[in-house]
């Protein structure tokens, strides 16, 4: 479960977790999969040494954060602006006393978290100078990706009201939670959910990757799978309520090469979207690729000063 929750404006809560140096002054935001929650942590000597602030937030119905409200229709931009007021009441008031937050922070996404850490950056240029997509699908009619008989029926969901949608949808993915919840945490858990295939057998055997992976879907799925259909909802069903050429940091696209989900053409769609975006492309790695070049991503979100 996420260690801390944080209560929005409108009175809705959310899970936090907070990872690294909690005296740190750079702030790195991860913004976890779907399915997935914040407990997730790629890598944690790389997140333990690289001297920053890392909090990432349960989205609505993930882990400890409340479902999206009644008649609210699941949106990336809506979850990016969480995480906005979030960050902002954190900057203001949760600093160890002595440390001086910098006015922006860094953001990273790995999958379906890559497009809310972009939303962040588009949507509140203010608060984000550097971002880090990770694995993260192009838009299913830039880059195709997503089988045609699925995206026939998230046309047909889009066109529903939100409650409608995220029943039928959640019913339909009520399989997937029981599996997660009925394993053992320890090799049960369905992994094939994240996109793992044999591909990536070789990060699988990181240090207690397996573990923290299993960990983050049984967390993702303790409300059931609401979670996970609002979040498919908000990506394929309707519009992403941003656009990423509109954002304006310094932009890190990873892809592993044998990602069969999102691999080089994905990233190369960002790179070419968005203004100042660089792509690193990642020989025999899969979905998973996050957990092989988390120091990357720390590196590229919290340069040295030297730099």
């Amino acid at each position: 479960m996420a260690n801390l929750t944080f209560t929005l404006r409108s009175g809705r809560r959310v899970g936090v977790t907070t990872l690294g140096d909690a005296a740190a002054e750079r702030v790195v935001v991860f913004c976890h999969p779907a399915p997935g929650s914040s407990v997730f942590d790629p890598d944690p000597d790389e997140s333990a040494d690289r001297g920053v602030h890392i909090v990432a937030l349960d989205r609505p119905g993930y882990g400890s954060s409340d479902p999206w409200p009644f008649g609210t229709w699941p949106s990336i931009a809506r979850a990016a602006d969480d995480i906005a007021e979030y960050v902002r009441d954190m900057k203001r008031f949760e600093a160890p006393i002595g440390v001086v937050r910098p006015p922006k922070i860094g953001i990273a996404g790995w999958s379906a978290g890559g497009r809310v850490a972009l939303a962040v950056a588009a949507r509140h240029p203010d608060l984000v100078d550097r971002v880090a997509v990770i694995a993260t699908p192009a838009p299913n009619e830039q880059v195709p990706w997503i089988p045609p008989e699925l995206q026939k029926l998230s046309d047909e969901l889009g066109t529903q009201p939100a409650d409608a949608a995220l029943s039928r949808l959640s019913g339909m993915l009520q399989g997937q939670a029981d599996a997660v919840l009925a394993a053992d945490g320890e090799g049960a858990v369905p992994l094939d959910l994240l996109g793992a295939g044999p591909v990536d057998e070789a990060a699988l055997r990181r240090r207690g990757l397996h573990d923290r992976l299993g960990r983050m879907l049984i967390d993702a799925f303790r409300q059931g799978p609401v979670g996970v259909a609002g979040d498919i909802l908000s990506y394929t069903a309707r519009p992403w309520g941003f656009d990423p050429k509109d954002v304006q940091a310094k932009t890190l696209i990873i892809a592993g090469q044998a990602d069969p989900i999102a691999g080089q053409p994905h990233a190369a769609w960002y790179q070419k979207a968005i203004p100042d975006a660089r792509m690193e492309t990642v020989p025999g790695a899969g979905h998973l690729v996050v957990a092989q070049t988390w120091g990357t991503v720390l590196a590229h979100l919290a340069p040295a000063e030297k730099s």
